[in-house]
């Protein structure tokens, strides 16, 4: 594997390079959950009634994202991680802008497009940066940068809540959100590191006889069966995510029809998402990382199953808020920690280099987002939204299934 690391030329210590890359998730999780925070509204907007045409509109997200993989890679390995890092969030937060001035469903959907193209180049151009960062420090921290997202993404569910309470436009928080985070990058890019790969382990007089080495029992060219085998868990994460992230709001508004003041479903997911994340580092010491990948399936399963089963069982609407809450709460914190235990994974286990390992996991794992909105929006459309939630509670016993499936791990 390519041995990824920083440039010194700067002279700064690796706790500001840490604390820089961790800015940059944050406006990657306020920019993330602002758009998320508001989708019910976004819906009403443009007056869709139809569950699956919703879901065609949402599928050009993750359809951009997956343009974005092959592009991402070549760009990241061409220019470098750290260009990459303020050109993607830049852009991130404009096609948010443009998401909330659109002025028809066409326009939206290229806003959409965009977004999803930008969201994937900052995903893995600032993984890369975060991995070679865990490198440097030489033990796990990739859960603290996930965390820092997954704060600011609860932020952003708490403002978007504020928002919708108070009346405000999509487009006047949008703007005000683009703003936040054309400031964060111009604060926050001087500390970012130029990449600067090390000694080739697959390359060079030794380094031939060690790639040789490293790829024996798999067919040249054929990726490596541990990426493959965590990119089919991620898949299965990524169809949860998106079933939480596009649906949960309008979970709470046309199964519970809760009121607008207790409409709390995506804030309370993004809030135990947050505290699983930056607990994630306790749970790898006490149990394990495969051991909390297997625990967060279950959590999964339970809280998909608690609201798509017992969600309407109780006539007070409290209650239902009360148990649908619950629920939302069990798959965020299972959730929480799939991702950053899935690259840490690929830093420490894979032999692949770096950049073409993530792009190889991304291009898997991403096929999850592609297939969520159309799979949640058609099972929406013919039974509705709660025999869609439970399926995708069914994807935790799968998680559990493909994990237990994963050799060398622990």
């Amino acid at each position: 594997m390519d041995d990824y690391t920083f440039t010194a030329t700067s002279g700064r210590s690796k706790e500001r390079i840490r604390y820089a890359a961790l800015a940059f998730f944050l406006a990657q999780g306020l920019c993330f959950s602002s758009w998320a925070s508001r989708i019910p509204d976004i819906k009403d907007i443009f007056d869709v009634h139809y569950a699956f045409y919703w879901g065609l509109v949402l599928f050009l997200i993750p359809a951009g994202k997956f343009i974005a993989i092959p592009l991402a890679g070549y760009l990241v390995s061409r220019l470098g991680s750290r260009v990459m890092v303020q050109a993607s969030i830049i852009g991130y937060g404009l096609s948010l802008f443009a998401v909330g001035v659109a002025g028809h469903i066409a326009a939206l959907g290229v806003c959409l497009f965009c977004f999803g193209v930008f969201w994937n180049l900052c995903d893995i151009s600032l993984n890369t940066q975060a991995i070679g960062i865990e490198r440097v420090y030489g033990r796990t921290i990739m859960a603290t940068f996930h965390g820092g997202w997954s704060l600011a993404a609860c932020l952003g569910a708490l403002i978007g809540f504020i928002m919708i309470v108070a009346g405000v436009p999509p487009s006047c928080h949008f703007s005000l959100i683009a703003c936040i985070i054309l400031a964060i990058t111009l604060v926050a890019r001087p500390y970012l590191q130029e990449d600067a790969k090390g000694e080739e382990s697959s390359e060079g007089e030794d380094g031939g006889r060690k790639g040789r080495k490293g790829v024996k029992g798999r067919r040249r060219g054929m990726p490596e069966k541990i990426l493959l085998q965590l990119g089919l868990i991620g898949l299965f994460a990524l169809i949860v995510e998106s079933a939480m992230f596009d649906w949960s709001g309008i979970y709470f508004e046309s199964v519970i029809q809760a009121p607008r003041s207790l409409q709390i479903g995506f804030l309370v997911f993004m809030v135990m998402m947050t505290a699983g994340r930056f607990l994630a580092g306790y749970a790898y010491r006490a149990v394990g990382k495969r051991n909390v990948l297997l625990i967060a399936g279950g959590l999964i399963f339970a809280g998909f199953l608690t609201s798509s089963l017992l969600g309407e069982a109780f006539a007070s609407m409290l209650a239902k808020v009360a148990v649908n809450s619950l629920g939302f709460m069990m798959v965020g914190l299972g959730i929480s920690c799939m991702v950053p235990t899935i690259y840490s994974f690929v830093g420490a286990k894979s032999k692949t280099p770096l950049g073409i390992a993530l792009t190889i996991l991304s291009g898997i794992s991403f096929t999850g987002s592609l297939i969520a909105p159309l799979l949640i929006g058609g099972i929406t459309q013919v039974f509705g939204i709660r025999y869609a939630y439970l399926l995708a509670g069914l994807l935790g016993l799968g998680i559990i299934l493909a994990v237990k499936a994963v050799k060398g791990i622990k």
